[in-house]
């Protein structure tokens, strides 16, 4: 990125670049952000073609947003964008939802937590909160007092309001009221308490006669308040709440909390502890996609399919119970390492897994795969085509389901997963049964990267040394990592303290609800719920 400064200085001489940060940061006057933006992207010197996550920010005297962006072009490099609202009491800031769709979901959750409104965003609403709640929790200066915002308990009323902020000419700003759907539109709620759903998330499609016109996602029935809670916490004492997101990439997201501590304190992990740390990680996802296997099975009436996927899948949680006490919420990466040597039979157990596994696949292939049912159902149904994967950055096996070549371990390699031998698994389809195809042969991967290491777990520490009271230095830090369903994110901004200023986490399954709306438009109602199985999204991941 030598060169990188000197173009983005040439097409807006306003921005300065801040410095002591793990990534190149611009920061950008708000007037000029969108057309700056419109420049990262369309300028092909640059070619900023990803949004990768869009972070809301309060820093007590001012809120805005951290934008960090991806050039694909440029071997995937890394660009964080401060842009400051100018009011910190009515916060605007212009939408770049026009040029990355993505924004459409994004920067609707930080005008939920931050009340920072996007000119010209096409539906504003609140994203995980109801239209009527009052304050914005992520705000510092947020009450959360009950006696003084109480929880609404009755149906929410204006649930079908929303509007868009509009700037004309002169610059002045203006609310313009909207509708959700048309008074002539005929909507069906799906959920939130509906087993297709895969969990308590609601989906309300217009449709006509039984084709589907738009889905509106109505996301927010298992928020926990996740990120607010991490403020008010130790390091290691947040490392828990990742393995309670999505919980089929436990292992996963918080190997990737504890890199992106690790990488703030400069700490180097022992070998021992990261191949162990990739092997847990590449047997997550094998059940993951086991599981997804036999949803995606379930879904369509399959109940025998279903039932062969938890079978190999109870031999992976039974491995992980034996080290890490548990099957599900293993906690058991720590900041260092991990937190247990791996038990006597980890190695055994493995090797009899990756031995079964290829004839259990032809299994799966021959029950359900090559089904004719199963492919009139999958085949040509929620069509994403590559330059949409993009644009909504619906990374993992959806967006490869897509031919876009995506997978964190290859095109920004982390831990050791640079010196192993596996394939990047792409499939050309665009439709449900490519995204399903990407997770069998994944598996296939998973065993490959297994094999390899299973006779070469080298001895030595498991964990390195780290001080009792766990302390960031002053700055911000943003890691990825390939988790079940995608990139997965954090960015952690400290001010030195033993509690992080901020916590976000960016998870590939809000991605993957937002393009819900346009996979399902022109397909039938019953094909919602086989394209919802196919995305594969968990809900505590999106609702965080």
């Amino acid at each position: 990125m030598s060169d990188i400064k000197e173009i983005l200085s040439s097409i807006c001489p306003e921005v300065t670049f801040a410095e002591g940060t793990d990534t190149l940061e611009v920061v950008v006057p708000e007037e000029k952000w969108h057309d700056f933006a419109a420049q990262l992207k369309n300028d092909k010197r640059l070619d900023f073609d990803v949004l990768t996550a869009v972070v809301g920010m309060d820093w007590k005297e001012s809120v805005g947003v951290m934008y960090y962006l991806t050039s694909t072009a440029r071997g995937w490099d890394l660009l964080s964008v401060k842009v400051v609202a100018k009011d910190r009491k009515d916060p605007y800031i212009h939408t770049v939802s026009d040029l990355w769709k993505v924004a459409l979901f994004q920067e609707r959750e930080v005008f939920d937590f931050f009340g920072i409104k996007f000119i010209n965003h096409p539906d504003m609403r609140r994203m995980f909160l109801r239209n009527d709640w009052k304050g914005n929790p992520l705000l510092k200066d947020y009450d959360a007092n009950p006696e003084l915002n109480p929880i609404p308990l009755d149906d929410e009323k204006d649930e079908d309001n929303t509007c868009s902020y509009v700037e004309d000419a002169k610059g002045k700003i203006k609310k313009v009221p909207g509708l959700v759907f048309g008074k002539d539109e005929y909507v069906v709620n799906i959920g939130p308490q509906h087993p297709s759903t895969h969990g308590v998330m609601r989906f309300r499609a217009a449709i006509d006669g039984e084709t589907v016109t738009k889905v509106d996602v109505v996301s927010g029935y298992i928020h926990r308040g996740i990120e607010k809670m991490c403020e008010s916490l130790g390091y290691p004492q947040i490392l828990h709440f990742t393995d309670r997101m999505d919980y089929m990439s436990a292992h996963q997201n918080r190997h990737c909390l504890c890199a992106c501590i690790e990488k703030a304190m400069g700490l180097e992990i022992p070998r021992r502890a990261q191949v162990i740390r990739v092997m847990m990680d590449e047997l997550m996802r094998i059940s993951s996609h086991l599981l997804a296997f036999g949803c995606t099975a379930m879904d369509l009436g399959a109940t025998t399919a279903f039932f062969y996927g938890f079978r190999e899948r109870e031999q992976v949680l039974d491995i992980f119970e034996k080290t890490c006490g548990a099957r599900m919420s293993m906690n058991y990466n720590v900041i260092g390492g991990v937190i247990a040597d791996l038990h006597p039979d980890f190695c055994k157990d493995v090797k009899a897994l990756i031995d079964i596994m290829p004839e259990r696949l032809k299994e799966y292939h021959t029950v359900f795969s090559k089904n004719i049912i199963a492919k009139n159902r999958l085949k040509g149904v929620g069509m994403l085509p590559k330059e949409d994967a993009v644009n909504y950055a619906i990374t993992g096996p959806s967006g490869r389901g897509s031919n876009w070549s995506c997978d964190t371990r290859k095109v920004r390699p982390y831990s050791i997963y640079s010196e192993l031998d596996f394939n990047e698994v792409l499939e050309t389809g665009c439709d449900s049964y490519a995204r399903y195809m990407v997770r069998m042969r994944e598996i296939e991967e998973s065993c490959k990267i297994l094999a390899q290491l299973v006779d070469n777990i080298p001895e030595g520490e498991i964990r390195a040394q780290v001080p009792k009271i766990v302390k960031l230095p002053v700055g911000h830090w943003y890691h990825q990592v390939e988790a079940s369903r995608g990139a997965f994110g954090v960015y952690i901004e400290s001010d030195g303290t033993k509690n992080p200023y901020r916590v976000h986490f960016q998870s590939p399954c809000f991605n993957l609800v937002g393009v819900m709306d346009l996979c399902c438009r022109g397909n039938m109602i019953a094909d919602l719920i086989t394209i919802g199985a196919a995305l594969d999204f968990v809900i505590p991941d999106i609702d965080r």
